[in-house]
């Protein structure tokens, strides 16, 4: 039985999610269609382009991301704590680059004092601030503008994607560079690309190219992986170098003529998440974008998670019992 979002987001479980949105069947999102024989390869700038738009609104920010023919990856993670500090300035001109602003908060913009509209207004902001932090309205936002930007193109109508977006809680850090690495190593899975520097519209790439040449401007603003938080308070405790080691590690694993190349031993990167290699490389050359699994994370967590939640039934536990030892 499908979920609630509500029950499935929650942010004092954890503020990373996995987000997975897909096409309709015969719908393309991009690359070539082989069918009609069109090319939607330009539709990559539109989703990577709009999640930047997006970002600069939203207390939402972007972990890794992957751009597929019909479909494509987020691993997210919402700031509450930014949007505590938003003042109803700041709010209102974030929301005015999505939408349009009603009549009544651009009155009380221009006499905060008058009578009868001041409490309307103020609620209205607050709902504002809310959903500028709600993941929900961040994919609806992204979905919706490139559902009308696909079906204008096509001179169509009628659904583009084939339903909800599919969001997986991560609870964990180890869950989230496991997500990470997921999503970044989905253009090498697919064989689009050999490796990870050369699969185009994902953030290993972004990362990669930034490394090599600081003055790089990231097409999508990522969360920075650190030595320690204490360097950046919203940062991924992991170096930019072991998750790109990390990344360049599975993929050469995963790839047929490099298969069984690596070493027995289990690379420094892996023992100190505690994840085991071998289960950790089926999953990612696993075909089924991690949807077995309700939440991402060690079984402890996920248990106490799926309890908090009221499921009796944890999807998964078998797997993470596998790969986080």
């Amino acid at each position: 039985m499908t979920r609630a979002r509500e029950s499935i987001i929650d942010l004092e479980s954890t503020p990373y999610y996995h987000c997975i949105s897909r096409c309709v069947r015969r719908a393309f999102l991009c690359g070539e269609d082989h069918f009609s024989g069109k090319n939607y390869e330009h539709r990559r700038d539109w989703i990577v382009e709009r999640i930047a738009y997006q970002v600069e609104s939203f207390a939402i920010e972007v972990a890794s991301y992957a751009v597929m023919s019909n479909h494509y990856h987020l691993v997210l993670r919402v700031d509450v704590e930014k949007t505590r500090s938003w003042s109803e300035a700041n709010i209102i001109r974030r929301w005015k680059r999505l939408y349009k602003i009603p009549e009544v908060v651009k009155q009380y913009q221009k006499n905060p004092q008058a009578n009868g509209i001041a409490q309307v207004a103020q609620d209205i902001i607050e709902e504002w601030r809310n959903r500028l932090m709600d993941i929900s309205w961040f994919m609806r936002g992204l979905n919706e503008y490139l559902a009308r930007e696909a079906n204008k193109e096509d001179n169509c109508k009628g659904r583009f994607w084939e339903g909800r977006f599919k969001s997986q809680p991560l609870l964990d850090e180890a869950a989230v560079l496991t997500a990470m690495s997921y999503v970044d190593l989905n253009p090498v899975r697919a064989k689009m690309a050999k490796t990870p520097e050369q699969s185009d519209y994902t953030s290993i790439q972004q990362r990669i190219k930034k490394l090599l040449n600081t003055k790089y401007r990231l097409p999508i603003p990522l969360i920075k992986l650190t030595q320690s938080k204490q360097q950046h308070k919203n940062s991924i405790a992991f170096t930019q170098s072991d998750y790109i080691e990390l990344v360049d590690w599975l993929g050469r694993a995963m790839l047929p003529n490099k298969r069984g190349s690596i070493q027995q031993e289990i690379p420094p990167v892996l023992a100190r998440l505690n994840l085991q290699s071998s289960e950790f490389i089926e999953l990612m050359k696993s075909k089924d974008d991690l949807s077995g699994l309700s939440a991402i994370g060690s079984p402890s967590i996920l248990t106490l998670y799926s309890e908090k939640l009221g499921n009796k039934r944890v999807r998964g536990k078998a797997l993470t019992q596998k790969l986080f030892a």
